[in-house]
């Protein structure tokens, strides 16, 4: 595919996510383009970038999920061959950007391990990079190329809005924030629907010795649907000790969503067994069969990022996606 300046846009996909990799470039139109993983019998990456990339806008798709460390030097390694290559561009898609909580410092002596990834990155040779719900928006300003941070919102919310018709339209929806930290993603979830707004509020408790953490529900949620939302669904403790309170508290009926399904450790156990009916996924992780469940779905925001890459590709503002 040609774009504006008359470059060929080609699209790689590491080992994390090919199977992303080839939904964005059916969207395109594309063929995937060719390139050979394989392994030293020491266990170090090679690659073989079989097709010519020599002026050519080049997109690499590669979530760094788990495991984080290896597939983020598949990406660093993927980078640098095509750099010594000699393309054009070299845009990194990266829809779920692995240690992106690591971005300030908690206490002394923390690194801040976000901050070394996008430096990483850019020495390696990215010109651009696309992802989508960065954990903090600030993570945008550790790069000095530019980044192109997607959002899985309108994606999430046009689900609830023709699954959970009825609710929108007679008012009995709730989009409620687990913690304080996602007030502002919540507020825009709401936003989309049209419906009430809650957070679940916790502290500590000085009436009680030692550590007690208190939880409660601001916002008016008795009768209602409620919506769970939130960036990152890694371990689910957070996510389903809301649901919890929110049954308390009179909810009817409480879905969850995300836009990372991380779901690590005892996560799917949890949601098994938790108060939530369902649970809202996109496809930025890939969801292996062992952590399958009929309480999750999942939905493809390949088109989204097939859309960005064609307006980078063509020089056209990525940002009016969402206006």
């Amino acid at each position: 595919m040609m774009g504006t300046i008359g470059r060929e846009l080609k699209v790689f996909s590491g080992t994390a996510h090919p199977a992303f990799a080839r939904r964005v470039c059916s969207e395109l139109g594309i063929e995937l383009s060719r390139a050979k993983h394989f392994r030293f019998s020491d266990g170090e990456i090679g690659l073989s970038i079989e097709e010519s990339v020599r002026g050519a806008d080049v997109f690499v798709v590669q979530p760094t999920c788990n495991p984080v460390n290896e597939n983020l030097v598949e990406l660093l390694i993927m980078i640098d061959a095509l750099k010594r290559a000699s393309a054009y561009r070299i845009n990194v898609v990266i829809p779920y950007f692995g240690y992106a909580r690591q971005d300030r410092k908690t206490k002394p002596r923390d690194p801040i391990s976000a901050k070394l990834m996008a430096n990483l990155l850019t020495e390696a040779g990215a010109t651009r990079v696309i992802s989508a719900d960065l954990h903090a928006g600030q993570i945008q300003g550790f790069f000095d190329i530019p980044v192109d941070n997607l959002t899985g919102i309108p994606l999430l919310a046009s689900y609830f809005k023709e699954i959970l018709a009825e609710c929108v339209e007679c008012g009995s929806l709730t989009v409620v924030a687990p913690d304080v930290g996602g007030v502002v993603r919540a507020r825009k979830f709401a936003g989309t629907l049209k419906a009430d707004l809650a957070i679940v509020d916790k502290r500590r408790s000085h009436e009680v010795a030692n550590l007690c953490e208190v939880m409660d529900v601001i916002g008016d949620i008795r009768g209602k649907t409620a919506i769970l939302v939130d960036d990152i669904i890694d371990t689910a403790g957070t996510i389903c000790n809301a649901a919890a309170l929110l049954r308390e508290r009179g909810a009817v009926k409480i879905y969850a969503c995300s836009t990372h399904g991380v779901l690590s450790g005892p996560a799917l156990d949890r949601l098994e067994h938790s108060d939530i009916d369902e649970v809202v996924l996109t496809d930025t992780i890939p969801l292996p069969e062992s952590k399958k469940s009929a309480k999750i779905v999942q939905l493809s925001i390949a088109p989204l990022f097939a859309e960005a890459i064609l307006r980078v590709h063509s020089d056209r503002s990525v940002s009016s996606l969402f206006d």
